[in-house]
């Protein structure tokens, strides 16, 4: 397995959390039978698979797996103390979210970012984020009073000041992260949520390949002020602006790219 892979636990290690799981394990087996079992094993091995995916995708966002490694299902499931079957699940969960690619032959691999990657995904994040942002701004103009997503929307720029200023970069990514999907709750649209939900851990990942610089802070304040205000169109040129330096930046950082429309 590639460096930055997951590392192999002593056999015999006497883990609890080994202990734990395998009479889970054995548990489901003896009950598949019995009335109600298939269902509940199917809804224990659909919750194990769930964690394992979420374990995996920090792993990736955080890059103790870096891109282009490696990961071996059985090296996986023995770092996180599962069996196989729902590690199997997460990994191909995680193919199908864009995070991992299958390799030519087997197994798969972290996916390596390239040029065309993040204008890609740029080229569909940006108006969606900025539809996002103008519809978020109708609903405060049209409600009696500030909706509580607003108040959610205001702690999570508030969290990626305090994460910057403590220089807690991991912090500052999930934060500026949550920001912009918090903007998505209180837009009210459910089918831009489901759409954006399927960009959000690539964007994560991409944000925590480059710098945030300060003035695309400033941004996140700027866009919160017109979406406070229930200022439509302003609140989706502010968008506009920050998506367009955002997507600059991550050309510049990972590639060495000066324009902001490189091919």
């Amino acid at each position: 397995m590639a460096t930055g892979g997951p590392s192999r636990p002593p056999s015999g290690s006497g883990d609890p959390g080994e202990r734990i799981l395998a009479p889970t394990t054995r548990t489901r087996t003896r009950t598949v039978h019995v009335a109600g079992g298939t269902e509940q094993a199917g809804r224990a091995r659909t919750s194990l698979s769930a964690l394992a995916r979420e374990a995996v995708r920090e792993r990736i966002v955080d890059r103790r797996y870096p891109m282009g490694t490696r990961l071996v299902e059985r090296e996986v499931a023995e770092e996180l103390r599962m069996s196989r079957v729902p590690v199997r699940e997460a990994l191909r969960a995680l193919v199908a979210e864009g995070l991992l690619e299958l390799l030519p032959h087997s197994g798969v691999r972290v996916r390596r970012l390239e040029r065309a990657d993040v204008r890609y995904l740029y080229e569909v994040w940006e108006p969606l984020a900025v539809q996002a942002s103008r519809l978020a701004a109708r609903r405060v103009a049209a409600a009696d009073g500030p909706p509580p997503e607003l108040e959610a929307l205001r702690a999570a720029l508030a969290r990626a000041e305090e994460a910057a200023g403590a220089d807690e970069g991991a912090l500052e990514v999930a934060a500026h992260t949550e920001f912009h999907e918090r903007i998505v709750a209180l837009c009210g649209n459910p089918l831009l949520a489901r759409t954006m939900e399927q960009l959000g851990w690539q964007l994560q990942l991409l944000f925590g390949m480059r710098a945030e610089p300060a003035h695309m802070r400033a941004q996140h304040a700027d866009i919160f002020r017109h979406i406070a205000a229930g200022d439509e169109e302003p609140a989706a040129a502010s968008t506009l602006l920050h998506v367009r330096d955002s997507r600059a930046v991550a050309l510049r950082s990972l590639f060495g790219d000066t324009s902001l429309y490189t091919k």
